[in-house]
């Protein structure tokens, strides 16, 4: 990269939500780089591999129009098929729901959305990390870019986000991941309690393995991940013989702002996270090409950055504020203990437990 580079449209992040913003952006015309920290993009992998059915992620989002180009996505990225999930609570009790979707390799996944965008005429820069932004040119550790546009899809803790002056994510969620060999139902199963308050484990099937992982609300359990894990693992018989790979999970649903200036933030970034769950595939995807379909407008005919915080918010805002609101109350009445846990769960019952998952009111 050359000392002071010029684009249209600068994108931080080569995840879901950086890939698809980078593809949508160039696919409008735009000039568009796509600058990603480490060497190569999806890798470590850092998620439960999990993708929703698109028949699952319409009926979340109804307001979302033509998710089947969106979501079209090769079957050699599909590990497994899905078909339902299994909630279990501190005693044992198995809640089964039906859902549909299937696993994937997010490195394989994210290496695919990348190269889409490649294919549109983006330019992706690897070992490229984004410091800070001022008067229109980002400052590197490869030099500095001018940009017209900036996109931030650089995870929870963006540091575009707070270039921009944005909200940050709020008591985002410490989780670890790893991948176990084994035969396993083709059904995810989500623990909760049983490990320490406030704290959850979730086997998610591929093929010939599973996405096993940890995660805890720093609020109601004291303690290491990593022992957590060990517990967790010990206590469901599985033997894991791969690194742990950490990230931090928004849980508080989207921020108050995604757009300043000439700036937006999208993805994990924005909060686009089911707070429920923490799953942020669908989202990611969702709000990115949202986000580049405004860049390429605002690019060639001066369209207002804002129509993306009007577009998104159509689409995902009222589903993911349900979310974050179940999340709050499970946060007040159900983690605090196992006992409490327990109890909240067998009370829910099936349905509501159903409607919590999709992020439907638990309540009328």
């Amino acid at each position: 990269m050359v000392e002071r580079t010029k684009v249209d449209v600068l994108v931080v992040g080569s995840g879901p939500a950086g890939s698809t913003a980078a593809r949508y952006a160039a696919e409008g015309g735009a000039e568009v780089m796509m600058i990603e920290r480490r060497p190569e993009v999806g890798v470590p992998v850092r998620c439960g591999e999990f993708m929703p059915a698109t028949d699952e992620i319409k009926d979340t989002f109804p307001n979302l129009t033509d998710a089947e180009s969106l979501f079209d996505i090769p079957d050699k990225l599909r590990c497994r098929d899905v078909d339902g999930i299994v909630l279990v609570n501190p005693k044992g009790k198995e809640t089964v729901l039906e859902y549909d979707g299937y696993t994937t390799d997010r490195d394989r996944f994210d290496q695919y959305l990348a190269d889409r965008a490649v294919e549109e005429g983006a330019k992706l820069v690897t070992n490229c990390l984004f410091k800070d932004t001022r008067d229109n040119v980002a400052f590197t550790n490869q030099g500095e870019i001018e940009y017209k546009v900036l996109i931030g899809a650089d995870g929870p803790g963006s540091r575009v986000a707070q270039s921009l002056g944005l909200d940050r994510n709020r008591n985002p969620y410490p989780a670890v991941t790893a991948q176990v060999n084994g035969d396993f139902d083709s059904k995810m199963y989500m623990y909760f309690g049983g490990i320490a308050p406030g704290a959850y484990g979730w086997i998610i099937p591929k093929d010939g393995r599973a996405n096993v992982g940890v995660g805890f609300s720093p609020k109601f359990a004291s303690g290491s991940l990593s022992s957590f894990f060990d517990k967790f693992a010990q206590q469901r018989g599985l033997e894991v013989d791969y690194k742990l790979e950490g990230k931090y999970v928004p849980s508080e649903g989207p921020i108050a702002r995604t757009v300043s200036g000439n700036g937006m933030v999208v993805g994990d970034a924005a909060g686009h996270v089911f707070s429920v769950n923490g799953g942020g595939i669908p989202l990611a995807l969702i709000g990115g090409r949202v986000c580049g379909q405004v860049a390429a407008a605002n690019i060639s005919s001066s369209a207002p950055l804002t129509d993306y915080e009007s577009g998104w918010r159509h689409i995902m805002e009222k589903p993911l504020k349900i979310g974050a609101n179940s999340k709050k109350l499970a946060d007040t009445f159900a983690f605090r203990t196992e006992w409490s846990t327990t109890f909240c769960m067998n009370l829910l019952g099936k349905r509501r437990m159903n409607n919590l998952i999709r992020c439907r009111r638990i309540f009328p």
